[in-house]
């Protein structure tokens, strides 16, 4: 039975108890001790044990025992005692003290050491430093970056690998200081530090040097593989070689709702994405829970570590605090602002993440400049696959993998990367709602959507459906529905609306209308209609707009035309004026009862179905608010780049009437609009048909 909703990260995760190391016969007194309080719980800060079950009284002499038990070795922290009760005959308190006598390895930091997690702080010589450091390690000019073992016997890191990063300049020590401070923030959940967080264990630093300028600082911190996630992706078997590194089997992979492994190569790369973005969004929401923002997320500082098979956010160093520590500019709504900003920033980030590990195109610099200079104009990135539409298709070295993966479930990577990237900050999807949204939760579990998801799904597949069909009737049938649907759920229906977003440039996709081609008709001249555009601009706030239907065409050869689609190109290009009102279509006033009856048959069928959560009407209503377009004369030209003369070029242009939807070649006929958003518009003609268009950005080299 499938589950109703993904797992959220636990907000309170537990706690292990501390570990005991001791010699063979004093860990059997610890254990015949400790197993008579077995049914024990455990506080939120994990160290102290108590129970209120009857049980044989402890004998004094085993709680001495276990008093006695020697600690960890190289553990500066708790020993372990047990006390009695005085009036609690069966009750007993394992508690976590600390000891004078426990070996001290390293010295904690006095303002550090506060807390369950000190700060250390090591000599270089408790470190083996390797003559080689891995390619994965990403530093600074100002950093210099060494790989070490612990070598110290009385250190509980003893044989470890650890990273030791000299930083030298003052912005360096700055970041330094700043992860160990935030260690200390982030202590009091360990688990959750160790898990999603690149632990930093101390520092080095003769006497007083953290505040001497000219002593460089050097930073302990784990190592997690020799490879950043940017370094794994850009391996040519980046697949299997993470997949046997995060030890994928049935019960990892239901971390995303999946209850398989294999399968064809872009299920498997939807799989591992989750998997990383699921773990990455837990990680980034744990900083975020904690009132912290990482602000450099980046591949390059994000690592996968092959012992807890986790995703590490990283070094801490220039994480800020969302609350202003100046009194006199800290106001509640100012804190507020603050953290809605540094949140929409991460999450901004984890877009480009994302979108890096999804479309492999976007690992080169020239491709990524392109993809974030369409942002920084204040494009939508809602519109981002028609913008990366021709890029992906061009010699893509992936087989367009990362486009068929968006195009999932209804395009449901596209919504989350539109999300995630959105131009208002305040509009970015945060960690919990990204953990729920369709896209990173796999097949076996059940998502309610809500009525934007729904939307934007309807009009991803139609987009799917005018794309990769040939035009069958049962096609064209569940297009027009679809585009209906579309119309019942127009999230703009006040004139207002229109005039904010109908300005700029839409692609036809698609008319409801007559379709006459090329294949059963021998004309003369052979013409290949290719884009047709509509531009809408406006020079002031008035509802007057200037409409230009630009008609790309191409005349073909008549010998071997369905072979050969060279020839010469021409526009055909039709302006007017147009005046926008508000109103409504009466969808099924002129309908016959059949077809009232068939419609309304197919509208329960759907919206029972599929569709049920997106409206509670039993049937399509009788009508919309639309917005109406009213037209002034029309202007026709057309361009070629060949000379024809007058009845060639009468010919030309009685073929492009043919071949084209009667709305474009005379926008007169263009009556009213019935849907409107960010990336589709729907518009229908005096015959009733309906446009379906899409925002096209045309993509600038700048």
């Amino acid at each position: 039975m499938a589950a109703t909703a993904p797992p959220l990260p636990c907000t309170q995760p537990p706690r292990a108890p501390p570990l005991l190391k001791s010699s063979p016969r004093a860990s059997l007194r610890c254990a015949a001790a400790i197993s008579s309080l077995s049914q024990s719980q455990t506080n939120g800060d994990g160290t102290r044990y108590s129970t209120n079950k009857r049980r044989p009284h402890m004998p004094l002499a085993a709680a001495a025992a276990v008093a006695a038990c020697p600690s960890p070795v190289g553990l500066g922290r708790p020993l372990c005692r047990v006390y009695a009760h005085p009036r609690r005959r069966r009750g007993f308190r394992l508690e976590a003290s600390s000891s004078a006598s426990a070996p001290a390895p390293a010295a904690a930091d006095a303002g550090a050491g506060a807390g369950p997690c000190p700060v250390v702080k090591f000599d270089m010589d408790d470190f083996a430093i390797a003559d080689r450091v891995s390619v994965g390690l990403h530093g600074r000019s100002d950093e210099m970056i060494f790989e070490a073992t612990v070598r110290d016997p009385s250190s509980e890191l003893y044989g470890s690998t650890v990273v030791l990063r000299q930083l030298k300049s003052s912005q360096a020590k700055r970041r330094g200081r700043r992860a160990l401070e935030v260690l200390k923030k982030l202590a009091r959940r360990q688990m959750m530090y160790h898990s999603y967080a690149l632990q930093v264990h101390g520092y080095i630093a003769p006497g007083n040097a953290v505040e001497q300028e000219d002593v460089p600082f050097v930073l302990v911190h784990g190592y997690h593989g020799s490879y950043s996630l940017r370094h794994w992706l850009q391996l040519s078997d980046w697949l299997p070689t993470l997949e046997a590194t995060l030890a994928l089997d049935e019960e990892q992979v239901r971390r995303v709702g999946d209850d398989s492994v294999g399968g064809p190569a872009v299920t498997r790369q939807l799989r591992l994405i989750r998997i990383l973005m699921r773990d990455l969004l837990i990680g980034v929401n744990y900083l975020h829970s904690h009132g912290l923002a990482h602000t450099e997320l980046r591949l390059e500082n994000v690592h996968v570590s092959p012992i807890d098979k986790h995703v590490k956010v990283g070094i801490l160093g220039n994480a800020a605090d969302f609350h202003d520590n100046d009194p006199s500019s800290s106001t509640v709504a100012s804190n507020n602002e603050r953290r809605k900003m540094m949140i929409a920033f991460d999450m901004r980030c984890v877009g480009f993440i994302m979108a890096k590990m999804v479309l492999r195109e976007l690992m080169d610099s020239s491709t990524f400049f392109k993809f974030k200079s369409f942002l920084t104009k204040g494009n939508d990135p809602s519109c981002l696959r028609e913008f990366l539409l021709p890029i992906l298709c061009q010699n893509s070295p992936s087989g367009n993998i990362g486009l068929q993966m968006l195009d999932r479930q209804w395009g449901a990577g596209w919504n989350l990367l539109a999300l995630l990237l959105a131009t208002k900050p305040e509009k970015r999807i945060n960690c919990l709602d990204a953990l729920r949204h369709p896209f990173l939760c796999g097949p076996k579990w059940r998502i309610n959507p809500s009525t934007s998801t729904i939307r934007w799904g309807l009009g991803s597949t139609a987009v799917r459906m005018a794309e990769d069909y040939i035009y069958g009737n049962h096609q064209r049938r569940r297009l027009a529905y679809f585009v209906q649907l579309m119309e019942v759920l127009n999230p703009n229906l006040r004139t207002e609306n229109w005039l904010q977003l109908l300005h700029g440039r839409w692609r036809l996709l698609y008319c409801t209308g007559r379709h006459i081609g090329l294949t059963l008709r021998q004309p003369s001249p052979r013409i290949l209609i290719s884009d047709v555009f509509l531009t809408v601009s406006s020079e002031s706030a008035d509802p007057v707009f200037s409409l230009r239907s630009d008609i790309g065409f191409r005349i073909m050869p008549e010998s071997n035309w369905p072979h050969d689609k060279s020839g010469t190109e021409g526009v055909l290009s039709v302006t007017t004026s147009a005046r926008i009102t508000a109103g409504r279509i009466y969808i099924n006033e002129q309908d016959s009862k059949e077809s009232r009856a068939a419609s309304s048959r197919s509208s329960r069928r759907y919206i029972r179905g599929k569709w049920r959560t997106a409206s509670k009407m039993k049937e399509l209503p009788a009508s919309l608010p639309s917005v109406n377009i009213a037209m002034d004369e029309v202007d026709v030209s057309m361009s070629c780049n060949s000379t024809l003369n007058v009845n060639s070029a009468q010919k030309v242009l009685q073929e492009i009437r043919m071949q084209t939807p009667p709305e474009m070649f005379d926008l007169s006929k263009i009556v009213c609009g019935t849907y409107i958003d960010a990336r589709l518009m729907v518009l229908r003609g005096v015959n009733g048909s309906a446009l379906l268009f899409i925002r096209s950005n045309p993509m600038t080299d700048s």
